[in-house]
């Protein structure tokens, strides 16, 4: 089977967690084309982080990854609201680590060539695979 992937467009999920807060973390992305085909998939697990480091290490993590198919535009989805809100400027970021790692994010997305980027809150049960690649990240470190 053949199949051209149009990878201008692209629309990522993205997704962290942690068992504990903080405690083992992970994180999960999923990325698709403008004609819904899987471009990639990939999951990490963090070690030792709170939730929200989680999310936000996800989108590094996102980033990194759709860097290398060179869009014009990316929309990020999220169940993550703070998160969304905070890089969409409508919550300021209190916490420093988190402050670092959306300004890592930025300076990322604007060195990147992407043209448009767009954070979306989506509800959870629309972000299932990348939660299920995060506790699948965590299941496996923590049996070895």
């Amino acid at each position: 089977m053949n199949i051209h992937m149009e990878t201008t467009k692209l629309s990522v999920y993205t997704d962290g967690g942690a068992r504990g807060n903080p405690g083992p973390a992970g994180c999960g992305v999923i990325i698709f084309d403008s004609n819904d085909n899987l471009v990639d998939v990939a999951n990490f697990y963090l070690g030792t982080a709170t939730n929200n480091q989680a999310e936000y290490t996800a989108l590094l993590k996102a980033v990194t990854i759709v860097k290398k198919y060179a869009p014009t535009e990316v929309t990020f989805y999220l169940d993550s609201e703070l998160v969304v809100k905070q890089l969409n400027k409508e919550y300021k970021i209190k916490d420093a680590n988190l402050r670092g790692l959306a300004e890592k994010i930025e300076a990322m997305l604007s060195e990147s060539g992407i043209n448009k980027f767009t954070f979306k809150h989506i509800p959870r049960e629309q972000n299932k695979f990348a939660d299920k690649l995060v506790n699948l990240a965590m299941d496996i470190a923590l049996a070895k």
